[in-house]
Formats: structure tokens, C-alpha cells, sequence
């Protein structure tokens, strides 16, 4: 067993560097905060609970892996390795951006896919001096910057439009976010919201893959008013929040492929206690190709504004819901289970593994009976703590009592799909999230 402190700390030494969230606070297609979700096996009671036989120095998982598929032109790989910051359950892909028209790219490698926000970020210092993308403007000519809200702080720097490049597909002249802290002046409103995530160590990776299920990371919230500590039209150093029309918005990618542009399938095996390492896959288009078939997974309609749905778990309801592979853990707040001891108590400590149920409700009636384990944080940090691929975290951290962020532990040995909302799919039209 290897002890990595950079996600956990003793319980005698200093405070814990708390898994980041990285779940929107924007909302794509008109506002709110972002989705995800999750799903187990359908003969479950919603609302139960019970103690597992398991000790919680040898936690155990008993997902089904999905079928394996063959890597395609539509299809990347997708890591859950140490990363950047060696923080776990952050799966990567690489990510290849151009000047819009041009052979002057850069691959970056160590993206997070993020199925809770939607849009394309990346470091200024990832780039090359040399690759010139040009900068978004809004409707008056305004360059355009954006400060990108996440439950545990922000992201600012300049929007610019590049041809993002991933698998065999293509998004041309993309409105992405080049995050640069040197970009003109932060704004006083940006800075209030948290922590900076600024560099690639803060935000514990060398970019963002948001492929949620919106087009744009605000949608039609930002288009009438300024909203503040989001979108603002800079001039020189100085920088004022306004309005801004989705054409200008920072995109997900997905909508504006040539094909294969109605959704995504992050398909990670099974994982059981911990894994060093694990591939996986991230599968455009939802119903266009043989390798990304709906079959019978469950659909479940979320919120058209928000991107939200409802989990009943213990008798209590969950109305901000969301399915999100950019958030480290099972995040919850329940009476089930004690949180770690401080200064770790951004983590459930439950004396034994935790089998528990949950009811899944989506905004179209449907309903999904699932289980989940919870693990005990501090065993799992000296049992598996030089593991990338930790399936048992969960927390109270971050989420208020309505939200219930079934993190990537729920994605594990599973096929989860994310339909973009106003995209034909052989479920429906999007959005829609699915399992």
C-alpha cells in the first residue's frame, strides 16, 4: 500500500486538500446549477439502508462492467490515472485544439470529461506563443471574457474560438475559455466566488471537457441580463458584466460535430476496493453508429433548464440532482453515516461499508431503483491511498441539502449517457441523461 496525501491526510496530520467539484454553477440552455446522476440494480427498496459484512480496510464494489466496445472513429480513450495533482476519480482524455482554418494545433493532454458543465477550457500556458486563436466579440464588438462558476470556486480568462479536435470528430471556430489569471483585471464580483482555479494544480487538470446536456454554458439566462460573475465585454484592463447571446457563449462541443452530435457515452469498467489506473471510453453520438446504441438503458428526463432530476435516498428528496463525472465522490448530506473526524470531514467515516439505496425520478415519470456502497474515507486513504481509481468515496462536502451529485463512483462499470437537449435521439429529444 502506497499513502498519497494529497487527497487525504491522517487523521493526526494537517487539513485534507478537498477533492474539487467541478459541476457548473452557470447551467446550460437558461441558467441554474448543472446536473448528474445515477443508477444500480432495479430490484432495490428506495430508501433503505443496511451495514455491510464488509471491513472497511478491504471495501468491495459489485457493479456489472458494461460490454466491452470497440475504440471507433467516434470513440476516445478515456484514463482515471494520478493526473496532475494526484487527486483520484478524475477521468481524462486528450484533446486536440487548432486556429480555426489552420494546421497550427496543440494536443492537450490530461482534459477532465465533465458530464456537469458544458464547454471547452484549457490554460493559456498550455497553448504555444505562436498559435494566434482569435478572440470572441460580442454582438457590439466587445472582446468577450468569462468568469466560469464551480461549487468549490472559478476559472477566468478571455473566451477565444478554436477547431477542437477529439477521436475522429471535429467542432469548428468553438467559443472556448482560455483561462489566464493575467487576462485584463479580475472583476471584484468573479473574485468573491471562491477559490481561483487558475493553474493546472488548482484546478487538478490541464483543462475541462464539459459535454453535458446543454449546448451553451449559460444558455438563455445570460441573454437578456448581465448575470453577475459570468460573461463580461472587456476593453483595455478593464472588464463589465453583460449580456451575451449563446452564439458567443463558450460551447460544448458535441452539438457542433458534423455527425454523431446528439450526445455521449462515458462507458469506465467495474472497479473493486481501488485500481491504480483505468481506460475506458468516451462515445459520441447516442443511436448513429453500432458502438453507441441506446439497448435498454434507463431514460431519465432532467429539468430543461437546469439540467436536474430527483433522488429519494432514506425518506429524503434530492430535487437537485445531477450525473457528474467531474466530481471526485458521492456528495450528499445524510444522517446515515458520521463524516470523517476534523480536520476530514469533507468525507463519510461509517464504521463498516454502507450498502445503500436510492430512488432515481426524472422529470419524464421516470423512476429507477439503485444501490450505491459508501466506504470509510480514512481507511480507504491507508488501504488504497496510491490508487487513481477509488470507488467508495462519498461526502457531505460542498452541496446543500437539496443536491444530491452521484460523482464518478457512479459511473464505474457502467455505460452513462447524456442526451443534448434539442438533439433527436432513439430515446426522445434531449436532454436526458441515462444508464
Amino acid at each position: 500500500m502506497r499513502y498519497r496525501s494529497s487527497w487525504m491526510t491522517r487523521l493526526s496530520a494537517a487539513p485534507i486538500v478537498v477533492l474539487a467539484l467541478f459541476v457548473s454553477a452557470c447551467g446550460g440552455g437558461g441558467g441554474g446549477d448543472s446536473g448528474s446522476g445515477g443508477s444500480g440494480n432495479a430490484g432495490t427498496t428506495a430508501g433503505s439502508s443496511s451495514s455491510s459484512t464488509s471491513s472497511p480496510a478491504a471495501p468491495t464494489v459489485t457493479n456489472t462492467s458494461p460490454s466491452p466496445q470497440v475504440l471507433a472513429a467516434n470513440a476516445v480513450r478515456v484514463t482515471v490515472d494520478s493526473g496532475v495533482s494526484n487527486v483520484p476519480n478524475m477521468p481524462f482524455v486528450s484533446i486536440t485544439l487548432c486556429a480555426p482554418g489552420t494546421t497550427q494545433c496543440q494536443t492537450i493532454d490530461h482534459v477532465l470529461v465533465d458530464t456537469g458543465s458544458w464547454g471547452v477550457r484549457v490554460f493559456a500556458s498550455q497553448l504555444p506563443a505562436s498559435m494566434n486563436l482569435p478572440q470572441q466579440k460580442d454582438g457590439a464588438g466587445n472582446p468577450v471574457a468569462e468568469c466560469m462558476q464551480f461549487f468549490d470556486g472559478y476559472t477566468w480568462g478571455a473566451v477565444k474560438l478554436a477547431d477542437l479536435q477529439i477521436a475522429g470528430e471535429k467542432a469548428e471556430s468553438l467559443p472556448i475559455q482560455v483561462i489566464d489569471p493575467a487576462y485584463a483585471a479580475l472583476p471584484a464580483d468573479c473574485a468573491a466566488v471562491g477559490a481561483a482555479r487558475n493553474t493546472p494544480g488548482a484546478l487538478q487538470a490541464n483543462g475541462i471537457l464539459g459535454i453535458g446536456v446543454f449546448r451553451h454554458d449559460c444558455g438563455a439566462n445570460c441573454v437578456h441580463q448581465a448575470i453577475p460573475a459570468t460573461y463580461y465585454g472587456c476593453g483595455g484592463t478593464s472588464c463589465t458584466s453583460i449580456p451575451l447571446a449563446e452564439q458567443y457563449q463558450v460551447a460544448n462541443p458535441v452539438p457542433y460535430f458534423t455527425t454523431d452530435n446528439n450526445g455521449s457515452i462515458l462507458s469506465l469498467p467495474a472497479v473493486s476496493g481501488g485500481a491504480a489506473s483505468v481506460s475506458g471510453q468516451l462515445v459520441f453520438g447516442i443511436g448513429t453508429q453500432s458502438n453507441n446504441a441506446l439497448g435498454n438503458a434507463q431514460v431519465i428526463g432532467v429539468n430543461p433548464s437546469d439540467g436536474t432530476f430527483t433522488t429519494v435516498q432514506n425518506g429524503t428528496t434530492y430535487t437537485r440532482s445531477i450525473f457528474d463525472s467531474g466530481s471526485t465522490g458521492l456528495f450528499f448530506q445524510t444522517a446515515l453515516m458520521p463524516a470523517c473526524a476534523n480536520p476530514n470531514g469533507a468525507y463519510y467515516c461509517p464504521l463498516s461499508t454502507q450498502q445503500l439505496s436510492a430512488l432515481i425520478e426524472g422529470v419524464n415519470g421516470a423512476t429507477s431503483a439503485v444501490t450505491f456502497d459508501v466506504g470509510n474515507a480514512a481507511s480507504i486513504a491507508q488501504t488504497y491511498g496510491g490508487d487513481a481509481a477509488l470507488p467508495l468515496l462519498a461526502g457531505p462536502a460542498f452541496v446543500t441539502s437539496a443536491v444530491f451529485d452521484w460523482g464518478l463512483p457512479f459511473f464505474y462499470g457502467r455505460n452513462v449517457y447524456a442526451a443534448i437537449e434539442q438533439q433527436s435521439t432513439p430515446g426522445g429529444t434531449g436532454p436526458y441523461v441515462a444508464y
